[in-house]
C-alpha cells in the first residue's frame, strides 16, 4: 500500500525531478507532485511524494524533515486525506444568503427596507 507525504517550505527552484532524487534514497517512489498556481504555473511551495510502503514513508519523513534543500529547511509529514468538496447548494431553504438576504424593516441594508432589483 502506498503512503503519501506532504512536503512543504519548498524553494521556487525545486522541481519534481529534484524532489524525486532527494526521496529516492529512502524508498521506492510511486509519484511526485509539486502544487503550482493554476494561472501562472509557479510553485506554491509545497507538494506530495508517494512512497511504496508506510514504513518507507515513515523513515523518509523522519530522515528528511528539516533537511535543507536549495537553501530552505523542508517540512515532511504524513499527508492528510483530501477534503471532499460539497456541491454548490441551491436556494432550497436556508437564510437566502447573499446580498439583501435580511427581511423586515431595513432589510437588505437599504433605507426603508427597500431592496434593489436587478
Amino acid at each position: 500500500m502506498t503512503k503519501k507525504l506532504y512536503v512543504g517550505n519548498l524553494s521556487d527552484s525545486v522541481d519534481e525531478t529534484m524532489l524525486r532524487t532527494v526521496f529516492s534514497a529512502h524508498g521506492t517512489i510511486s509519484g511526485v507532485k509539486i502544487i503550482t498556481d493554476r494561472d501562472s504555473n509557479i510553485s506554491k511551495g509545497y507538494g506530495f511524494v508517494e512512497l511504496s510502503s508506510e514504513s518507507e514513508a515513515a523513515k523518509a519523513a523522519e530522515a528528511l524533515n528539516g533537511m535543507e534543500v536549495q537553501g530552505q529547511a523542508i517540512v515532511v509529514a504524513p499527508a492528510k486525506p483530501q477534503r471532499s468538496h460539497s456541491p454548490a447548494r441551491g436556494r432550497q431553504g436556508g437564510s437566502g444568503g447573499g446580498y439583501g438576504g435580511r427581511s423586515g424593516p431595513g432589510g437588505g441594508g437599504r433605507p426603508g427596507g427597500q431592496r434593489r432589483r436587478f
